[in-house]
């Protein structure tokens, strides 16, 4: 990824370690690596089928420039599309099943393969930042709402919660309760998680929205990471993400944090990306998003709002 945006996707091999870590992720069968005849890493992919459902397992792999054009990238595709097609027997047959997959909108070489594979562009997503020269505006709290932070003993409210400001956005699945709750544990008490960025708008004992950050992000340890912001649906259109979003900068900036950042679809259907822009934000890079439709049917994910 250096290669296409000048920057690292990930800068801490903690964040691997706390990926393949989660549960239902098994790295010996989910992961294949390519070496060169001096032992060089050159190449691998991963294969997420721990959402459940696994209607669209995710793949996520890379090749390194040097090693280009010697068909590493085909070869490793082909796996993975085979393993990912191993929960087939599992889903019930009238799902419809398709992997998908990502890269910067600048991996030209990459989306080739991925058409050439079938595969077919679904969607993009876009990195956004800010940069604070100055402190950013105090949140204004509409009538009701109260600030605190989350504490561990409270995450399977803040899970609740999560799950309920995310019903609206694409791709979103339904999955058994405690199978979610255990994976979004593992990362929310994971190393580089602190509980004190963990802000919620509470509407009396109500979660009405909230905003988990990280003090850091994956690629770059100097810029604050808005990894989750939600409002429940009750909530919406009274300032209370944009609120969340001021608060959560204005602490980075407390901190010393003069960068934040954080993941949009770029046609969201709750229109976050008109509250990032509102908030200061603007895109820094896009990801394209593709997909393999290996069995048609029944469409279980969500593509829109009327569903």
């Amino acid at each position: 990824m250096r290669q296409l945006t000048g920057e690292d996707d990930i800068a801490d091999a903690n964040v691997l370690r706390e990926d393949w870590t989660s549960p239902g992720f098994n790295p010996d069968e989910d992961i294949r690596l390519v070496l060169s005849p001096m032992g060089e890493l050159v190449g691998y992919i991963e294969v997420w089928t721990t959402a459940k459902p696994p209607v669209h397992p995710w793949i996520w792999g890379r090749v390194h420039p040097d090693f280009g054009g010697l068909g590493i990238g085909t070869s490793l595709l082909e796996w993975a599309e085979e393993r990912a097609c191993r929960v087939l027997p599992d889903l019930e047959p009238d799902l419809r099943f398709a992997p998908r997959i990502g890269v910067p909108r600048a991996a030209v070489e990459s989306k080739r393969l991925f058409e050439a594979r079938g595969f077919q562009y679904i969607r993009s997503f876009y990195e956004m930042r800010i940069e604070m020269n100055d402190a950013p505006p105090a949140p204004e709290w509409s009538r009701g709402i109260a600030l605190k932070t989350g504490s561990h003993e409270e995450l399977p409210a803040i899970y609740r919660a999560f799950k309920e400001s995310f019903r609206d956005h694409f791709g979103y699945v339904e999955e058994p309760y405690e199978e979610g709750l255990a994976r979004f544990t593992h990362f929310m008490t994971s190393e580089g998680n602190d509980p004190s960025m963990w802000f919620l708008a509470m509407d009396g004992g109500e979660i009405a929205g909230l905003s988990l950050c990280r003090p850091k992000s994956d690629s770059d340890p100097g810029m604050g990471w808005v990894n989750t912001l939600g409002v429940r649906r009750a909530w919406r259109k009274r300032g209370v993400g944009l609120a969340l979003l001021r608060h959560s900068f204005g602490e980075f900036y407390r901190r010393g944090i003069r960068k934040a950042g954080l993941g949009v679809d770029a046609e969201s259907l709750t229109g976050a990306l008109r509250l990032y822009e509102k908030a200061g934000m603007s895109v820094h890079l896009t990801f394209d998003s593709y997909e393999k439709t290996i069995r048609g049917g029944r469409e279980i994910s969500v593509e829109s709002l009327a569903e």
